[in-house]
């Protein structure tokens, strides 16, 4: 990947992974995890030495709304630097997506990152009967499951973790940066985590990175998302060129089922 993404980058490209639910028809997934009008907050964190330093903020939410008259889901994910740190590198990215309701594929999507000095403007539109992507830069061909790194967020909430050992692998496809990459995540089992909220139930995995500007290839990210309907993601953490990067789950509105998960608030 081209740019830093401190914020939102690092949030979505870690929560989007698997893209085959054990389903049927993989391609048609129904979603049975998230409402319209829910929205997550995270806080995102680095560290150095074992002291952590507080980098930004991200959310996101997801509204039902129509597109070209059919009725999608708008997918929003912002971030941003807190004010320290935009003295020095301010981030302001914000990227959106539009899904099918019933299938959770996508019909178009957006990335408006602006970090420092570098920034992109990109807009997708997902052809389906053709099986391309018209972006900026061309007209590219894709596969018929393929899913944007936002898209991918929610359509992923919906996997069937129970039909996995620990140990498997998970494929998926991918569209970004004008390429698809089929990528994998392993499904590493359950644990008890705490993290800043609180202490929860949660499903652990690793997803195979794409090596960019600051995470190497690899299996080295770590994801933890809540063991109850929701699949909501709690926590990210990953190792840096300098340090390492995390993400918690601070906040969250309308959810579609009780958070049966959590186990107690900090």
């Amino acid at each position: 990947m081209k740019s830093f993404g401190y914020i939102s980058l690092f949030l979505i490209t870690s929560f989007s992974f698997p893209l085959h639910a054990g389903d049927d028809d993989p391609c048609s997934v129904r979603n049975s995890a998230f409402l319209s009008g829910e929205s997550i907050t995270y806080k995102v964190f680095y560290s150095v030495a074992s002291v952590y330093f507080g980098a930004g903020d991200a959310v996101f939410s997801v509204n039902e709304e129509e597109l070209n008259r059919k009725p999608v889901y708008h997918i929003l994910g912002t971030g941003k630097t807190n004010s320290l740190l935009d003295n020095g590198f301010r981030v302001r990215d914000k990227y959106e997506s539009y899904i099918d309701t019933a299938t959770l594929q996508p019909y178009k999507f957006v990335r408006d990152v602006s970090e420092g000095s570098y920034k992109i403007y990109e807009h997708i539109s997902f052809n389906k009967t053709a099986g391309t992507a018209v972006t900026n830069a061309g007209v590219y061909n894709v596969p018929s499951c393929i899913q944007d790194v936002l898209s991918a967020i929610f359509y992923a909430r919906n996997i069937d973790f129970s039909k996995y050992r620990p140990d498997d692998k998970i494929p998926f496809s991918i569209f970004l940066d004008n390429k698809v990459y089929d990528l994998y995540i392993r499904y590493l089992g359950k644990e008890t985590i705490k993290t800043r909220y609180g202490k929860f139930r949660a499903i652990k995995f690793k997803p195979l990175l794409i090596e960019g500007t600051i995470f190497s290839g690899g299996e080295k990210m770590v994801v933890w998302v809540s063991d109850d309907a929701n699949h909501m993601p709690l926590r990210v953490e990953s190792p840096i060129i300098v340090g390492k990067i995390s993400a918690d789950m601070m906040s969250y509105h309308n959810p579609r089922y009780p958070l049966t998960s959590l186990i107690s608030i900090r």
